[in-house]
């Protein structure tokens, strides 16, 4: 973590340790006319105490936005909640920030983990939505059993962040190839844009970008009826430009201590990771692959 190169790196991806640093972060993106997301980094809590200590600090999260008057939402994960440990004590503490996210007329986006998750997660995004519609969740389109999951979801009307995937899974139940997993990152835009619900396109590929333009524009969508997503640090030529195109843009914004865990594993789940974040080093990259 005191290593000079990974902390530039790092940094670059990453607002800070702090919420401040994330608030600071937060007050860029929306200067540059972006909404923001903040994402606490941890995951995979190992007792009740860090499952109840994370839920404190997201309850935290939401009054800072609000005092702060920032355009801005909050990513969390479940196992950060301690889904690892018990699914009731989860829900429960995702139904206090639901909760709390509401009535400063807030939203909570439940992120994805990897594919041992997917089934709870749809199932407790589903059980917490019926109480609580500021809740929406996130689609990775190289799963299999994304499309059935994307028409459940719409049939209740959430909310999804559609996203292509990160982790390494195997190919009886993600597609292997890339061509395959665009196709239907592309075929899940096509269900979710047209359903009256607000979306993201989370997606840093030119292509799929093009793609989603084309399909808005032929179907009459207006564009104050979704939003692309970036990362922080991503693209930022990318980012100016459907700004100025006047698409709307959120960045989820990642901060906390966790910083060195978080960027190991990612790396470690993909090695492919590797080369999207260091390509997004080089000031002139034109075609990074990733979500």
């Amino acid at each position: 973590m005191n290593n000079a190169l990974s902390r530039r790196v790092a940094r670059r991806f990453v607002a800070g340790e702090t919420l401040d640093d994330a608030i600071e972060a937060g007050r860029e993106v929306n200067r540059a006319r972006r909404s923001a997301s903040l994402d606490l980094l941890g995951e995979n809590v190992s007792d009740e105490a860090g499952a109840r200590r994370a839920a404190e600090d997201y309850l935290a999260i939401f009054d800072r936005i609000a005092r702060e008057k920032l355009d801005a939402n909050v990513s969390l994960k479940l196992t950060q909640l301690g889904l690892d440990l018990s699914e009731p004590l989860c829900q429960e503490l995702l139904e206090g920030i639901a909760a709390h996210a509401a009535e400063l007329e807030n939203f909570v986006r439940i992120d994805m983990e990897g594919s041992a998750y997917t089934q709870r997660t749809v199932e407790i995004t589903r059980r917490v939505r019926a109480k609580y519609s500021n809740v929406g969740t996130v689609m990775q389109a190289y799963l299999y059993r994304a499309e059935q999951d994307v028409k459940d979801l719409l049939s209740v009307g959430c909310r999804m962040r559609l996203c292509k995937g990160a982790y390494n899974e195997p190919p009886d139940i993600a597609f292997p190839n890339k061509a395959d997993v665009d196709a239907n990152y592309v075929k899940l835009m096509k269900l979710l844009l047209p359903s009256g619900s607000y979306h993201g396109i989370a997606t840093h590929d030119p292509e799929v970008i093009q793609a989603t333009k084309r399909f808005v524009s032929e179907k009459n969508i207006s564009r104050e009826q979704f939003e692309f997503q970036m990362l922080y640090g991503i693209r930022i030529d990318l980012q100016e430009q459907l700004v100025h195109e006047g698409y709307r843009l959120r960045v989820y914004i990642p901060y906390g201590t966790d910083w060195f865990p978080y960027f190991m594993r990612r790396l470690a789940e993909r090695p492919a990771n590797l080369v999207f974040f260091l390509r997004n080093l080089m000031p002139n990259t034109t075609r990074p692959h990733g979500e």
